[in-house]
């Protein structure tokens, strides 16, 4: 199926993670398509992932950015609309499960909400006037946290369940430019940060099989092939009458009946 993404300019945040991360994936796909990815990310890996998909052919922007910081998002995108003279796609992906509790300070809450939602709504600020001339989307990535918290983790769930509540409100406000706002919601992913996770427990592998097992579908994880694949179709002119949905790529983790978890 041709999703008509090619020489479409697509602004993704986060995507400069390890290679296999979500993000990182998504930004592989998005090429692929011929889309032309505009990566803001302040890990200077972005560069040789910008660099390896120029070689292919494929015109691509990294602009190593603090999403923490307005100023650098600000200029970030000014600096990839000067290039391409156009946005046609957000996607705001940044998310850390920074482990800020309610033992946390003041700052460090506010830190975690600039990181994980503030954050989006800068880039969407930012690049909402070119969003209206391309009639654009935007695609925020969420997390099962949102909605059946996790614990220990005040700073990520309250930006998560905020990232929601912008996806619909966007959906809302923009509706009269023929913009569309969705959200991807995932859970139990594996990637290389939760590899790194599962490695500091002292019994990983059982925390591991534990979690798997909770999966209703097939009893396996969500690959980020499949969360990317569920990413662009969203984006594209394919998905052209979905807006203000939130679209759960979970295996049936978060609504399907615990009683498909009952062992024989």
């Amino acid at each position: 199926m041709d999703l008509n993404l090619k020489g479409k300019v697509v602004v993704i945040s986060g995507a400069a993670g390890k290679e296999g991360s979500i993000g990182e994936t998504i930004l592989q796909r998005l090429a692929e398509e011929g889309a032309i990815p505009a990566v803001i990310d302040r890990n200077a890996r972005g560069f040789g992932y910008v660099e390896a998909i120029q070689k292919k052919g494929i015109d691509a922007i990294f602009c190593q950015t603090d999403v923490t910081n307005p100023d650098q998002i600000e200029s970030a995108v000014k600096t990839i609309a000067e290039k391409y003279g156009r946005i046609d796609v957000v996607i705001n992906n940044v998310g850390v499960n920074d482990g800020v509790g309610l033992d946390a300070s003041y700052e460090e809450f506010m830190d975690s909400l600039k990181l994980n939602m503030v954050s989006y709504f800068l880039i969407v600020k930012h690049a909402l006037p070119f969003l209206i001339k391309s009639k654009g989307n935007i695609l925020n990535i969420g997390s099962k946290v949102a909605l059946t918290g996790q614990g220990r983790t005040s700073g990520y769930a309250a930006s998560k369940g905020g990232v929601l509540g912008l996806t619909r409100e966007w959906a809302v406000d923009l509706i009269k430019h023929d913009i569309r706002s969705n959200a991807i919601i995932i859970a139990e992913s594996w990637t290389p940060s939760y590899d790194t996770w599962i490695r500091t427990l002292p019994d990983g592998e059982a925390k591991l099989q534990s979690i798997v097992k909770k999966i209703p579908l097939e009893n396996r994880m969500t690959s980020t092939n499949e969360i990317a694949d569920t990413c662009l179709f969203t984006i594209s002119n394919r998905s052209s009458h979905t807006t203000g949905q939130f679209i759960f790529v979970d295996g049936g983790y978060v609504h399907l009946d615990r009683s498909l978890l009952t062992e024989d």
